[in-house]
């Protein structure tokens, strides 16, 4: 059990790193959001002093940088949601996995117990069923056989 502890925190370490690497990425990139959004801000009020032009330069601009800033963003969020997705599938499986085991103890102990206590356990109660089943298929052809044999008894 120590090594298998052992592992689990060895490939969270690995997610972990790709995990800090995704968050100062995202960080990074809402920080230049922000820078960019003043600027803009900054920007807008200049237009309206200096209007025309300058205005409309700033605008294009503008869109070609939110573009490119929403291409980048976009691509992390897909790629952060995959990390999730994956995560909460491993999670998923680890407690059914858990769960199982849980179950197979629990049945086991039970089984011993009801065993400790002279009581049959579920295979036990078949292969009797299964007898009785044959006994009863034996006790009915004996009773047709006595049935036949009695009329041919009175006839003689």
């Amino acid at each position: 059990m120590k090594t298998s502890k052992g592992s689990k925190f060895k490939a969270k370490g690995k997610d972990s790193a790709s995990d800090n690497s995704l968050k100062n990425t995202a960080k990074a990139v809402m920080e230049q959001a922000e820078q960019i959004w003043l600027a803009g801000l900054g920007a807008f009020s200049k237009a309206q002093e200096q209007s025309g032009k300058f205005y409309e330069t700033l605008v294009k601009e503008g869109a070609v940088l939110e573009k490119a800033t929403r291409k980048l963003t976009g691509n992390k969020v897909e790629e952060v949601r995959g990390m999730v997705e994956t995560t909460v599938t491993q999670v998923k499986e680890r407690a059914s996995d858990t769960w199982d085991r849980l179950e197979q103890v629990f049945e086991n102990r039970v089984s011993k117990a009801l065993g400790t206590l002279g009581i049959p356990g579920r295979e036990e109660l078949e292969e009797l069923a299964k007898r009785v089943d044959e006994l009863s298929k034996a006790v009915r052809s004996l009773d047709a056989g006595n049935r036949a044999a009695a009329p041919k008894k009175a006839a003689a």
